[in-house]
């Protein structure tokens, strides 16, 4: 299977594809790693080129402010669109935009030096780039459940691509707590390509039902489905009594962060 795909940048202006060139000569100049997403990566991995204009890059959690102060000193306008996980940088007196990622959108998957130790050498845009490893894609990805966007499909054209050279403990260790995500997508891979199922170690699945079969339900009345789909669950928090899984101390998110992120249903990211 070919590596280098790209994602089919044949689709964008010659503006914004230079846009998107100067944004990674930015960061490098100031000294900021990055690595390219979206797209790309799935390209590279699982030769699926998608059609897209999109242009995602990945920064440390503890690199935003970096990020956001060499873009603005180069005469971009910045904005931390959702504070958790999420900022932009605009080419001025322009429509085109980066995303600045350096977390998900349910504040479980921070951007931190595990992202960059297992980084692979790719291409975006016809140049040399670091790309987001494979166990991470499916991490952030697999948590992706809504009901006008489900990312399983990605997941499952990883696995048959990739599945063999996979970290699995690495990526076990990303589920721990949320092991029946994980497990959920790997059944369904079998279902998806029974005649590849060897692509999955069954002894991976095997763990994963044991560490499900062992957890003990908690002392609270909790939802996790907003872990999953920001939009619904909604109703079991707000009408039935359950505790939202994403709030502190029972998960990542500051309340005005939840609320920010549910005010958003319905826009563009």
């Amino acid at each position: 299977m070919k590596q280098d795909l790209e994602a089919s940048p044949e689709l964008l202006s010659d503006q914004t594809r230079q846009f998107y060139l100067d944004s990674m000569k930015v960061l490098h100049e100031a000294g900021i790693e990055f690595l390219v997403g979206g797209a790309y990566s799935l390209a590279h991995y699982a030769g699926v080129v998608r059609h897209t204009k999109d242009f995602d890059i990945f920064v440390r959690k503890t690199d935003v402010a970096r990020a956001r102060g060499a873009f603005e000193r180069a005469g971009y306008r910045t904005e931390l669109v959702f504070p958790h996980w999420l900022g932009k940088a605009f080419k001025p007196r322009s429509e085109d935009f980066i995303d600045i990622i350096f977390s998900s959108g349910n504040g479980l998957c921070d951007v931190d030096d595990v992202w960059f130790d297992h980084a692979v050498n790719g291409t975006a845009l016809d140049q040399p780039a670091r790309l987001v490893p494979a166990e991470e894609i499916i991490w952030t990805k697999a948590f992706i459940q809504e009901r006008e966007r489900f990312d399983g499909a990605d997941i499952a054209h990883l696995l048959l691509a990739r599945g063999p050279e996979l970290d699995w403990e690495r990526l076990i260790k990303h589920f721990r707590g949320h092991e029946q995500v994980l497990l959920a997508h790997l059944v369904l891979f079998t279902y998806i390509y029974p005649t590849e199922r060897q692509q999955v170690p069954w002894t991976v699945i095997e763990e994963l039902m044991q560490r499900v079969r062992d957890q003990r339900p908690p002392d609270e009345r909790i939802c996790r489905g907003t872990t999953i789909s920001r939009a619904q669950y909604l109703a079991d928090i707000r009408e039935q009594g359950f505790i939202d899984s994403r709030l502190e101390p029972h998960g990542p998110m500051k309340a005005e962060d939840v609320a920010h992120w549910t005010a958003a249903i319905g826009t563009i990211k």
